[in-house]
């Protein structure tokens, strides 16, 4: 390989890494505002099945058997 060669192919690798750590840094975001969305997503959750449980008619007893009159 010619000197120039070496030194084009040095730039184009130096190119590709740069756009590497770039698209790394918009998958970590990404990821981020994800992981807040599904914590977020996960405590409304919670929230609602909390009112539901509390909402929850109280079990009235049914008399299985009759009493003789």
């Amino acid at each position: 390989m010619q000197h120039e060669q070496v030194l084009n192919r040095l730039a184009s690798l130096k190119k590709e890494l740069e756009a590497g750590q770039g698209r790394l840094r918009e998958l970590e975001a990404e990821h981020a505002y994800v992981r807040e969305t599904m914590l977020r997503i996960s405590g409304a959750i919670q929230v609602l099945e909390e009112f539901v449980d509390k909402c929850k008619p109280e079990a009235v007893p049914t008399e299985t058997t009759k009493s003789p009159p």
